[in-house]
């Protein structure tokens, strides 16, 4: 049996042999069997070096390895005696540069001509070929970041050009991680693209990437890298460097700019094939599909197995990533994609949440919120509209004996029956449980009659509709919302589209016609048009969807915020008079009151059922399971009715769902496994807890959180309201508007949930460094 030593120089053996580097021992050493030769055991005049790195038949390196668990810091002090030691049968007036310790399983490496000079991990051994053509360039990357030009202000926003020259001094400095949080529409991919400019001309940058999370952003972000003309030379970007846009696993060597989604850039990874289709949908539901994903023998499941070495695309394939979006980017799966590369990293984002603060060390170089982007011009400012139907409201009851239509959720399907029961339903089950056509036509109906008489009074009788975007709950909600729109304003098929991950027609054919053409004038959407994407004609937002989530909510609104002159809108929308320097929107679901929560908990087990989770949490009641069943039980508060809620309370013991998701995730919390232990042992204050006190302090409540699962009424129950999968459609209780006005308070609330990030950071100052911690742990990959 191997000692823990032995293991690691094994593991060791093994990755550099992945990197290319031909082991040999001193007495068999043979410098001409290839570029790069790592010699065990080599003497010094110190000691013998566990490896010697020879490049080129030059010693240019050294590796010290530790045992699996070794802490790594302090060991540099060995590895740098030997990189200035003379070597038998060498002498030498200069340090080896490359220094490398290593336990198998974690690797640091320091550059000692950098300026100083700092170990930073990376995921494997770099090949020979690498570190000779570092080797051969005058000076480091970090020291060349170090002395880029002063960077001149024409064709820059001040938030833009603010941000370059913070991000400039974040690499100077050698800090791996910076956040860009700057406001949707006021310029963060031009920001990117003029800091990618300067790298590759200034700061000599091998290839750069720039990850998004779907494929209609990559072709986004590469006709704005295309259309790029730098202030200092009179080409366009591709005339100056070669793009690419990944669409195979190929990625081209003499591409300096490569755009990916990360779900491709995981694929290449793993080395297999990605379906296109992957690319076009959220994150969290291609995580689940991910599962789906084999090995060659189809054994394990692609997600199951982590990230490993892949020859063909080193850890130093990239000197910088840029990860668009990347409060959606960095978490579960894609983080192994983020860790793998040795590379600078700059994430953008409008809406960055504790986790991203985390992720990215708390380096905040640029901090621009809406609210400043507006007083500035830079995005126009909007009003909030309410309109309350007496259904949405309070709703509404079908008497029983009724017949009424039922239609399957997944087929739309519909079969006639009578009601044995009453249905009594309230407005947050409308187009989930029960479809009222009425509350949808009464809003319809009720925003045709605002626009002309409160929005644009000024614009030309029958002045066209003004391009707007709704936000529907799922997908059959949106299909009947445009079927509605169409009848009510008397409009044809072309008037009125949907846009959805699951549309017939083609979503990004569709979403461009509605960017630049005159028609479509509405488009409903659930999620595809939530987040990121630009249609600066929109000029009204509608939202018939809650959201939760305080993030998601920034990044809808966004979605309205472009400027755009009247020279530009009148293209798409000719009726127009004046600059679109506002735009409006409608809150016809309670939106603007709603609680908003910062990020939701992760369901980190997508892939199991329900069924078996619940079991998985009473046998098992580990961190994933319990916070994995707690994120279903959080959805599935805010689906079912006031009925089945009271009903969930009778089986579990007399707690409600919120009440129990949120045992279930705070027994896993550090700060409240702290506070249990503290109420019940006499700890001094300046005492640490060891981990059997903490487990003997939480194990009943862990039990005690677990308890009501226990029951298999409940469980069944559970199982059962989840799968109701027919909508009663209620046509025999009409709906009327109720209030239909402007409303500040509604607009005041937002504003302060938008735009208060440096309060944000502060209040959350304790979680963000606790999560940073978890980020960092190399197991929590899933």
């Amino acid at each position: 049996m191997l000692t823990p030593e032995q293991q690691a120089r094994q593991n060791i053996d093994k990755q550099l042999s992945q990197a290319g580097w031909i082991l040999q021992d001193l007495k068999n050493f043979n410098p001409s069997a290839g570029l790069g030769i790592a010699v065990q055991e080599y003497p010094t005049e110190s000691g013998s070096a566990d490896y010697i790195l020879f490049v080129d038949r030059k010693p240019v390196g050294v590796i010290e390895a530790k045992k699996e668990g070794h802490t790594l810091s302090q060991v540099h002090d060995q590895t740098s005696r030997y990189s200035a030691d003379n070597l038998k049968y060498i002498r030498k007036d200069e340090i080896l540069p490359f220094q490398y310790e290593s336990t198998g399983t974690e690797t640091l490496f320091t550059d000692a001509r950098d300026p100083s000079p700092r170990q930073r991990e990376i995921f494997h051994f770099h090949k020979p070929e690498t570190l000779f053509n570092w080797l051969k360039q005058e000076n480091t990357l970090r020291s060349r970041l170090r002395n880029l030009p002063s960077l001149g202000s024409t064709g820059l926003r001040v938030c833009q050009f603010n941000a370059i020259i913070n991000l400039e001094e974040s690499f100077a400095e050698n800090k791996p991680r910076a956040l860009v949080q700057m406001a949707t529409g006021a310029g963060k991919t031009f920001t990117a693209i003029t800091s990618v400019y300067r790298l590759l001309k200034f700061a000599k940058a091998k290839k750069i990437l720039f990850l998004v999370d779907t494929r209609n952003l990559g072709k986004q972000a590469e006709q704005e890298f295309r259309a790029y003309k730098p202030n200092d030379d009179k080409r366009l970007f591709p005339e100056l460097y070669t793009i690419q846009r990944l669409q195979t696993n190929f990625i081209d060597p003499s591409a300096q700019v490569c755009i990916s989604t990360i779900q491709r850039m995981y694929s290449i990874l793993k080395g297999k094939e990605l379906d296109e289709s992957l690319e076009d949908e959220p994150l969290h539901n291609v995580f689940e599909k991910m599962t789906s994903f084999r090995t060659q023998d189809g054994t394990e499941k692609m997600s199951s197995l982590p990230v490993a070495y892949n020859t063909n695309v080193p850890i130093e394939t990239f000197d910088f990533i840029i990860i668009d979006e990347c409060h959606r980017s960095i978490y579960n799966l894609w983080k192994q994609v983020l860790d793998y590369f040795d590379a600078f990293m700059i994430g953008l984002t409008a809406t960055p949440d504790k986790r991203t603060y985390a992720f990215f060390h708390e380096n905040v170089v640029s901090e621009y919120t809406l609210k400043q982007s507006i007083a500035d011009k830079v995005n126009v400012g909007y009003d909030v509209y309410t309109i309350e139907t007496e259904i949405t409201k309070d709703g509404a009851t079908i008497k029983a004996k009724q017949y009424v239509d039922l239609r399957n959720k997944m087929t739309r399907k519909k079969e006639w029956k009578q009601l044995d029961d009453e249905v009594k339903y309230e407005g947050s089950q409308l187009d989930r449980d029960v479809v009222n056509p009425s509350t949808i036509r009464n809003i319809i109906r009720e925003y045709k009659r605002v626009l002309k008489e409160e929005f644009f009074p000024e614009r030309d009788e029958g002045f066209e509709v003004p391009k707007t975007l709704i936000f529907a709950k799922t997908d059959s909600h949106a299909e009947d919302i445009v079927h509605i729109v169409r009848e009510e304003f008397g409009e044809g098929n072309e008037f009125c589209k949907k846009i959805t991950y699951k549309s017939e027609e083609d979503p990004e054919t569709t979403l461009q016609r509605f960017r630049t053409d005159y028609n479509p004038r509405i488009a409903v959407t659930v999620d595809m048009i939530a987040t990121g994407t630009d249609v600066k004609p929109i000029e009204v937002l509608i939202f018939m969807r809650d959201v939760r989530s305080r993030n998601y909510f920034q990044q809808m609104i966004g979605r309205g915020t472009r400027s755009f002159t009247k020279d530009e809108l009148v293209k798409v929308t000719p009726g127009a008079k004046l600059n679109k320097e506002r735009f409006y929107v409608i809150d016809a679901v309670g939106v603007f009151k709603s609680v908003k929560v910062d990020y939701p908990v992760v369901d980190k087990k997508p892939s199991v059922t329900l069924k078996d989770l619940m079991k998985m949490v009473i046998l098992q009641p580990d961190e994933d399971n319990c916070t994995s069943l707690a994120a279903r039980l959080l959805r599935l508060d805010k689906q079912i009715s006031d009925a089945d809620r009271e009903k969930f309370k009778q089986l579990a013991d007399g707690k409600d769902i919120n009440e129990i998701a949120s045992s279930l995730v705070n027994i896993y919390d550090p700060d409240y496994q702290l506070e249990i232990v503290g109420q019940i042992s006499n700890l001094p204050t300046d005492e640490e807890p060891t981990e059997e006190q903490i487990q003997a302090a939480i194990e009943p409540i862990i039990q005690s959180s677990i308890r009501p699962f226990d029951n298999p009424k409940l469980r069944d129950f559970i199982e059962t309201v989840r799968q109701k999968i027919y909508q009663v459609i209620d046509e025999t209780n009409p709906d009327r508007i109720i209030h239909s006005g402007f409303d500040t308070t509604a607009k005041e609330n937002a504003d302060e949930i938008i735009n208060n990030f440096r309060k944000f950071i502060d209040e959350n100052k304790d979680e963000i460094i606790a999560l940073k911690d978890s980020l960092w742990a190399k197991d929590d990959i899933f």
